[in-house]
């Protein structure tokens, strides 16, 4: 009894409780981890599913000109920031669209090609106008300045989505494995597939506020990749890609806080250690299960 509570006294407590429970930016951090990790786990989900896991990233590097722009309008505030932000991302992501109907050029090559023009514009805005704290600060985010207007921001997008999965469950995840079934059934897969980019672009937006353009899609398809190696039915990858970007929140704010790290980089360092591992270790199509296969075949 006094080894257990000798360890929690010792050990525990001051490695993984006191940070939380002394700093009241630790706690708000933690919250805004737990609550983003609530949407962006199944929207990863369903990038991996439609084998769309860049096109996250090159929605989040899309943000930054629309970032920039409410920046200079309204300087750090989080609803400018956050409607600029969308309203570019949805150009891109919208224009990409149009370019892949209206041409022969493929949607991913269509993405690439708009999101590094984007990228370019938004960081040459922030060059010219701003400074390179302010550059840094909508690159990296700083999730440990999160105030209240983010949070509620956060638990805002975190609500609309999973309302939108609640109700449009059956036609964004046919429209994942069989498109042209639920175009046979009835179901426009235009508004099917616009319904999933919006969800996609506000939980980016979401993220953008805590991790920045660079980091937010970290937290988001990190913990997907890694829930593919544990289970296989959506309902369990959606809960348990929640469970590891919170997981992966909770670490990397205790790594960054006992070790003076970023804390953006440090979460996303996390979330790829756990993707490392159930590579290695998982129970489905990870290194481990083929090596197994390999030699009972040899046998």
């Amino acid at each position: 009894m006094s080894d257990g509570f000798s360890l929690w006294q010792g050990v525990i407590y001051p490695l993984v409780i006191q940070p939380f429970a002394d700093f009241g930016f630790m706690r708000r951090a933690l919250v805004a981890c737990c609550v983003l990790a609530l949407s962006v786990g199944p929207v990863g989900v369903l990038l991996v599913l439609r084998r769309m896991s860049l096109l996250g990233d090159a929605v989040a590097h899309a943000m930054l000109p629309g970032a920039a722009m409410g920046f200079f309008g309204a300087g750090l505030s989080i609803w400018a920031m956050s409607a600029g932000g969308f309203i570019a991302a949805m150009v891109v992501a919208l224009g990409a669209g149009l370019l892949t109907r209206w041409t022969s050029q493929k949607e991913d090559a269509s993405f690439a090609a708009l999101y590094l023009v984007a990228l370019s514009l938004g960081v040459l805005m922030i060059s010219v106008r701003g400074t390179s704290v302010d550059l840094t600060h909508i690159l990296f985010g700083n999730i440990l300045a999160v105030d209240d207007d983010a949070l509620l921001l956060i638990g805002c997008v975190s609500s609309v989505t999973l309302v939108a999965l609640a109700l449009f469950y059956r036609p964004l995840l046919i429209s994942c494995v069989d498109p042209a079934f639920l175009a046979a059934q009835g179901q426009p897969l235009a508004r099917t597939h616009h319904i999933f980019l919006t969800l996609m672009v506000i939980n980016m937006v979401a993220a953008f506020q805590a991790l920045g353009t660079l980091m937010a899609v970290g937290l988001m398809m990190l913990p997907a990749l890694a829930a593919r190696f544990w289970v296989n039915d959506v309902p369990r990858l959606w809960l348990l890609s929640s469970s590891l970007a919170m997981l992966c929140g909770a670490s990397g704010l205790l790594l960054s806080y006992h070790f003076e790290l970023p804390s953006g980089p440090a979460i996303v360092l996390v979330a790829g250690g756990v993707y490392a591992l159930s590579l290695g270790l998982g129970q489905r199509d990870s290194l481990r299960v083929r090596l197994s296969r390999t030699r009972h075949l040899k046998v």
